[in-house]
C-alpha cells in the first residue's frame, strides 16, 4: 500500500506537469522575455515568497546571480529576507524592501505555492508598482485574486492544483524553464 502510494505522488506530479506545459508555456515566455529586458535594460530582480515559498525565491535569486546550466557572468537578483529587523510581519519586511531597494526598471519576483487568499499580496504589490516595477507572479490559487492588484505590464503564472506539494513541484519547473529562457536568449543553446 506504501508503494502504491508513493507512486500515486509521481503520477500526480507528471500529470500536473504535463497539463502545465500547455496551459503556461505563453505566461511563461512571456515572463522570460521580461526577466531578460530587464535584465539587459540594467534592472535587478527581487525575489520573495512567503514560508517555504521563501525557499523558492532564494533558489531563483541564486540561479540568477551564479548558474543554471551554462556558465555566464551573474545577473543582478537576491532574494529579499522576510525576517527583516524592525517590521511587524513578513508581508511588512518585503513591503519595506521593496519602497528601500526598488527602483524603475526592476522586477519583482513572487513566488506563492499556497492555498490560502493572495490577496494579503497588495501591500507588497502596490510598494512595487509604487516604484515602478514589473511583477511576476508564480502562484499556486485556483482563484484569480491577484487579477485586480496586476498591472497589464505584470505576468501571473497560475499553477491550477489542489495540493501545495504539488504546486510547489511545477513552481520549481517553473525558475528552471525561466532561467533557461534567459540562458539560452543570453548565450545561445549550449547544453
Amino acid at each position: 500500500m506504501l508503494e502504491q502510494r508513493i507512486q500515486q505522488q509521481f503520477f500526480e506530479s507528471a500529470d500536473l506537469l504535463y497539463q502545465a506545459a500547455e496551459t503556461l508555456s505563453r505566461p511563461l515566455a512571456s515572463a522570460a522575455q521580461m526577466l531578460l529586458d530587464g535584465i539587459t535594460g540594467g534592472g535587478r530582480v527581487l525575489c520573495c515568497g512567503l514560508g517555504l515559498s521563501a525557499l523558492d525565491a532564494s533558489y531563483m535569486a541564486a540561479l540568477l546571480v551564479g548558474r543554471f546550466e551554462q556558465d555566464r557572468p551573474g545577473l543582478a537578483a537576491w532574494s529579499l529576507d522576510t525576517q527583516a529587523h524592525g517590521s511587524s510581519s513578513e508581508l511588512a519586511a518585503l513591503t519595506r524592501q521593496i519602497q528601500a531597494h526598488g527602483h524603475p526598471g526592476d522586477l519583482l519576483l513572487i513566488f506563492d505555492s499556497r492555498q490560502t487568499g493572495l490577496s494579503q499580496w497588495a501591500e507588497v504589490l502596490g510598494a512595487a508598482h509604487e516604484q515602478d516595477m514589473s511583477v511576476i507572479a508564480i502562484t499556486g490559487s485556483a482563484v484569480d485574486e491577484l487579477q485586480g492588484l496586476l498591472r497589464d505590464t505584470d505576468v501571473q503564472i497560475r499553477v491550477h492544483h489542489s495540493r501545495s506539494a504539488r504546486v510547489a513541484e511545477a513552481q520549481r519547473l517553473l525558475a528552471h524553464c525561466l532561467c533557461d529562457a534567459v540562458d539560452v536568449q543570453l548565450l545561445g543553446d549550449g547544453v
